[in-house]
């Protein structure tokens, strides 16, 4: 957290509360739901300026096409986000080369956050590079090494997550709220676009004239690290091409589900610590 709050430490983690630095109302779940209900009503730049009034917040993105709408809106308002970005080691050149690009475009920096050298090394000497293939558990060691730890040092002095979640992109999200109380990081996690429909977003993204990944254009609806991602099959849903040789179909890299669910240390192995970006093997 920013020294701008302060935190109230309670016996049940839900109910802990970060104050939110300009208004002195508290963050947490009865907050989340009342911001939810409050961004509801507002069209999408207005929701962007709305979480910019709050506290310090992170957009993390992947570049995706929600992302980059996003991102083209963050520009656009002016809203003081920081954008961040988790770079694996094993992204697509495609994705790569659409940081710069999005960076030229919009003339803001996209924070690049790089898994630290030892964690990737541990994984490949435990698994082999690719072991993510062999075993649920090994694919959740390498999302936890190349994702879960940077995206702990991108947060962590954030009092606000943003994101770029959205309900239709598979079952699993599909009751994402605006906005909720991330107990595990003690975060006020914002998903500006949870109730925006593909089609909408590809219609703002054309109208905008908003950069693109061009592996959209040949199938890749939701893009991750190459090695784990393919093009889908007509009549699949959006994320069928994540991990998947994996039968089940909730499956996540551990970003958006909770510590107990993911098995993510990396929001308490990281606060506090200094942020080196030491690239991967």
């Amino acid at each position: 957290m920013t020294a701008h709050s302060t935190l109230q430490t309670a016996t049940d983690p839900q109910s802990a509360t970060a104050l939110a630095p300009e208004t002195g109302r508290g963050f947490g779940p009865d907050f989340a739901a009342a911001l939810s209900a409050e961004l509801a009503a507002l069209p999408l730049e207005a929701r962007i300026a709305r979480i910019a009034e709050l506290g310090h917040a992170v957009f993390t993105t992947s570049l995706g096409l929600e992302d980059q709408v996003l991102t083209s809106l963050i520009a656009a308002t002016g809203a003081k986000l920081r954008v961040a970005t988790l770079d694996t080691g094993r992204l697509f050149a495609e994705t790569e080369a659409l940081i710069a690009e999005t960076e030229a475009r919009y003339g803001l920096s996209i924070e690049v956050f790089k898994p630290w050298k030892e964690e990737v090394d541990g994984f490949v000497a435990l698994y082999g590079m690719n072991g993510f293939y062999d075993s649920v558990e090994a694919r959740h060691a390498c999302c936890h090494a190349r994702k879960l730890q940077p995206l702990g040092r991108a947060l962590a002095d954030a009092e606000i997550w943003v994101t770029g979640l959205r309900r239709g992109q598979s079952g699993n999200r599909a009751n994402a709220p605006l906005a909720e109380w991330d107990a595990d990081r003690s975060l006020l996690k914002i998903n500006p676009l949870a109730d925006q429909t593909l089609e909408t977003l590809k219609a703002r993204a054309a109208s905008d004239d908003v950069p693109v990944n061009p592996l959209h254009a040949r199938g890749y609806p939701s893009i991750g690290c190459e090695p784990c991602t393919r093009a889908i099959k007509p009549g699949e849903p959006e994320r069928a091409g994540r991990w998947w040789w994996e039968q089940d179909e909730r499956r996540e890299c551990g970003l958006h589900l909770s510590a107990s669910v993911s098995g993510s240390r990396a929001q308490s192995a990281s606060r506090g610590q200094p942020r080196p970006n030491a690239s991967a093997s």
